[in-house]
């Protein structure tokens, strides 16, 4: 009877395609932070602008003003930069399963690390919606609302990088 790869053993991906990803890892983990670093900075000033939209007259200069910059910022980085950061983070995962095998997708760092990353895609996406009901003219979140949350992604990146940092500690 034949055994079952373990996780550790299993390689899913060509072996072309894991020869690439691990001998450029460094160029991709780089990759992986500037995208990470566009796509937060995104994040926490897409609610600030929210906070001095809230302030304004609907269907004033004003308003439209905001509508296109939210717009913008959200489509022009914020989308481009976390397709980025999910390409190139899926790209680390795959290298590392490559080096070290599968097991560490189970290590506390990693799965602290991987509820902090599925939060920002919430986030993201609350964000998007919010995005959608000022363009629409129906925010029904106040200022301090906006002002109260504007810093959880920063808090998520928190969670996150020391969660990475400090993966040997646990």
């Amino acid at each position: 009877m034949r055994q079952r790869p373990t996780l550790s053993q299993s390689r899913p991906w060509s072996p072309r395609v894991n020869d690439f990803l691990v001998e450029h890892f460094n160029l991709i983990r780089g990759l992986h932070i500037l995208a990470v670093i566009a796509w937060m900075a995104g994040m926490l000033y897409l609610p600030r602008l929210y906070v001095y939209h809230t302030g304004t007259t609907l269907g004033s200069e004003m308003d439209a003003t905001f509508k296109v910059m939210e717009r913008r910022l959200l489509r022009g980085i914020i989308n481009p930069a976390m397709i980025a950061a999910l390409v190139f983070g899926l790209g680390l995962i795959m290298a590392d399963g490559a080096i070290r095998g599968w097991d560490f997708l189970l290590k506390p760092w990693m799965l602290a690390k991987l509820a902090g990353v599925f939060f920002l895609f919430g986030w993201h996406g609350f964000l998007s919606k919010a995005r959608k009901a000022f363009e629409a003219g129906q925010n029904t979140r106040s200022e301090k609302f906006w002002r109260a949350t504007n810093e959880l992604p920063f808090v998520a990146a928190i969670v996150i990088v020391l969660s990475v940092t400090t993966k040997y500690l646990n």
